[in-house]
């Protein structure tokens, strides 16, 4: 369960590039691509820079789009979700 001062960083068995500001992601255990649109993708260069809390990175989100403080958590939680479950990043309370 995702809290908000739970720490994500970016798994070690990965490699990303991006693509007309899209990231695309490689999970390097199983080969299967994950592909981010743009605010995905900001996240993720948040968390190329350094490991961050969930609650920094919605933050971030709020300050830098036009979205709702519900919509942005639930959205950022869905994310965050799927990019563990295909083991993309680590989280640690």
């Amino acid at each position: 369960m995702l809290r908000d001062e739970s720490r994500v960083s970016l798994s070690s068995e990965q490699v990303s590039a991006e693509l007309d500001g899209e990231a695309v992601v490689l999970n390097l255990k199983d080969g299967v691509y994950f592909g981010l649109n743009p605010v995905g993708s900001r996240v993720w260069s948040l968390l190329k820079e350094a490991p961050k809390s969930v609650a920094e990175l919605r933050q971030t989100i709020l300050a830098e789009y036009d979205v709702g403080y519900e919509e942005c958590d639930k959205d950022l939680r869905s994310l965050l979700d799927a990019l563990q479950g295909h083991g993309l990043i680590d989280v640690s309370d």
